[in-house]
Formats: C-alpha cells, sequence, structure tokens
C-alpha cells in the first residue's frame, strides 16, 4: 500500500467517523454498488482515481452519475475521490473498505464478524460451493441471488450485503482470503482485532471467555475470537492473530521433538 493511499484511507477514515448515526444499511449497500460501477467503467475510475484531476471536476462527476444513491453515500464517495489513491485498484479497495465500514457501523449488535467466519468454514469445507462463489463463470447477478439464497434468513443483513459485494467484485482474490479481509476491517470499526483459536476440542463459554481476557491482556487490544477445532492438534492451543502465531498445540511439541531425534 502506498502512502497516498494511507493517506486517502484515513481520511475517508475520518470522514465516516464524523458522521455518527448518518451512517445506515443503505448507506453501506449504496456505496458499495457505487463501488461496482466504478469497476466496471474503466473511463470513469481513471477520471476519478487520476491524483492530477480537479476536485471539483470529480465532485460534479459524482454527483452526476450518482445523483440517484443515498446522499449519505453519495457525500462519502465524494471524499474518498477527492483523495489522491497510488492506483485506481486503491480507489476501489477503499470504496469497499469504507463501505463494509458504514454497514459494520450501521449495527454495532450484529454479529457480522462472526457470521463471516462461520460462512467462509461453510465454504472451506465444500468444494462445489467455493466453485460457486468463486467462478469466473457465474455472473454477479446469480452470486448475488446465491448469496441471497444461502445468508438471507440465516445471517444480518449487514453480512449478506458484505458476502454479495466479496462475490461480485473479488478483483483477484479468493473467497477465503475476501472473507477474512472483510472480517478484519468488521472488527477494527470497533476498535478489536481478529484472533483464531484452534484447540483439539471444545471448550466451555467460561474457558474461551477467560482465554479472550488473556490474549487482550498480552496483545494490548481487544479481540474477537474465531474458535476453531481441530483433533489432530491432539491437546493444546494454537493462537493466530494476523501474520503472528502461537503454537502451544500437544501435536506441534511432538513434531518439534521428531525433528530434535531425527
Amino acid at each position: 500500500m502506498g502512502s497516498a493511499t494511507r493517506e486517502a484511507l484515513s481520511t475517508s477514515r475520518s470522514a465516516l467517523a464524523e458522521l455518527g448515526g448518518k451512517a445506515t444499511l443503505a448507506t453501506g449497500e449504496q456505496l458499495l454498488a457505487a463501488g461496482r460501477v466504478l469497476g466496471t467503467s474503466f473511463q470513469l475510475r481513471a477520471a476519478l482515481a487520476d491524483p492530477s484531476g480537479d476536485n471539483a471536476a470529480k465532485l460534479s462527476i459524482v454527483n452526476a452519475v450518482f445523483a440517484s444513491i443515498d446522499p449519505t453515500a453519495r457525500e462519502l464517495l465524494a471524499v474518498i475521490v477527492s483523495n489522491a489513491w497510488s492506483t485506481e485498484d486503491d480507489l476501489l479497495a477503499g470504496v469497499e473498505e469504507i463501505g463494509i465500514r458504514v454497514l459494520a457501523k450501521s449495527d454495532p449488535s450484529a454479529n457480522i464478524g462472526e457470521e463471516l467466519f462461520s460462512f467462509g468454514e461453510a465454504v472451506g469445507s465444500d468444494s462445489e460451493l467455493e466453485l460457486a462463489v468463486g467462478s469466473k463463470l457465474g455472473s454477479d447477478e446469480a452470486k448475488a441471488a446465491l448469496i441471497e439464497r444461502l445468508l438471507g434468513s440465516k445471517a444480518s443483513k449487514q453480512t449478506v450485503a458484505i458476502v454479495s459485494q466479496l462475490v461480485q467484485q473479488p478483483r483477484g482474490r479468493r473467497i477465503a482470503e475476501l472473507l477474512k479481509f472483510a472480517a478484519t476491517v468488521v472488527a477494527d470499526e470497533a476498535d478489536l482485532a481478529v484472533a483464531t483459536v484452534t484447540t483439539a476440542a471444545a471448550i466451555t463459554p467460561e474457558q474461551l471467555t477467560r482465554l479472550t481476557a488473556a490474549l487482550s491482556a498480552s496483545y494490548g487490544r481487544g479481540l474477537r475470537i474465531n474458535h476453531v477445532i481441530d483433533p489432530t492438534l491432539v491437546g493444546g492451543v494454537r493462537v493466530q492473530l494476523g501474520d503472528e502465531i502461537i503454537d502451544g498445540s500437544v501435536a506441534s511439541r511432538l513434531n518439534e521433538l521428531r525433528l530434535q531425534l531425527a
């Protein structure tokens, strides 16, 4: 990520924070939809991502092309395009991230992160489903309809909107990567980090609460925990936070012992 993009993201996030309760489900949905329009029009994308472009001209384009969308979504889009982005793809990524943040902000009580994780687990365990949502052959409309059928009655509207966005505009990313990214953005909007805790067997809610508290104290930040059960660990716990992995599993210790004896 270039320095221009980092600064543009920071400014866009600040603009979102200033909106307070004005950021609604409709705002997030329409901002993401605007991003998909940008993704399908090279000329429009180039005009709005041009760092040397006149901001007044960019705002005129936004107001003309996106006149029918939610005023708050259009206001946010205007802020986003008025910044200088390192690349056109970074602009698309910025619209997507702010749209996801809007959805997370629109209902802090929704279990978006857990729902994204659960869907990711389902996709990861079903190759046909992974192909259906990740194939380049299917139309965007068909993918969106599939997500609605799969999640419409089982997840929040925010989660459905996020997953629908990800499968319609993957930009070369795999579905597992997309869902992980979205979950991280949702957690960050709540000032949390995401940690994956893997154990050999189920643990009680009380144990998970104590583990979460201990990890949060260790990392100095609130955490949202994704719990995975993997019997191959034999025992112990493996924790992954971003690129950092703490492997205290029995399987890991046995493997280290094997390497020492080899």
